[in-house]
């Protein structure tokens, strides 16, 4: 059975850090591209960042990029989540998600992933 299981997250001013983490178990971790998400109150969920299987290439989107960085240890079985620099805008609840993903186009999508771990709420006070 997999399970991703996210931890890290929690309320933090504007302008702070987070470092969220996510770990996998039940599947060949190495196999999968790792993607993160995230869903603020009624709205849809949304690409946050995606990272390759071997790591060697990552993907953000525009609204993150250069503030967030993801990551991923194989030996570990865990993908991480750093976030800098964090705006109210940010807070939402941060999924992680596994893929094994064939286009490098889909990995904003949420439909490239398989599996999807349970959420983890960032709070971003002004």
């Amino acid at each position: 059975q997999v399970r991703l299981v996210e931890s890290g997250g929690g309320l933090v001013q504007a302008g702070g850090s987070l470092r969220l983490s996510c770990a996998a178990s039940g599947l060949t971790f190495s196999n999968y591209a790792m993607g993160w998400f995230r869903q603020a109150t009624e709205t849809e969920r949304e690409f946050v960042a995606a990272i390759s299987p071997s790591g060697g290439r990552s993907y953000y989107a525009d609204s993150v990029k250069g503030r967030f960085t993801i990551s991923r240890d194989n030996a570990e079985n865990t993908v991480f989540l750093e976030m800098n620099s964090l705006k109210p805008e940010d807070t939402a609840v941060y999924y992680c998600a596994a893929g094994q993903i064939t286009y490098v186009y889909t990995v904003s999508s949420k439909s490239a992933y398989d599996y999807w771990g349970q959420g983890t709420q960032i709070t971003v006070s002004s």
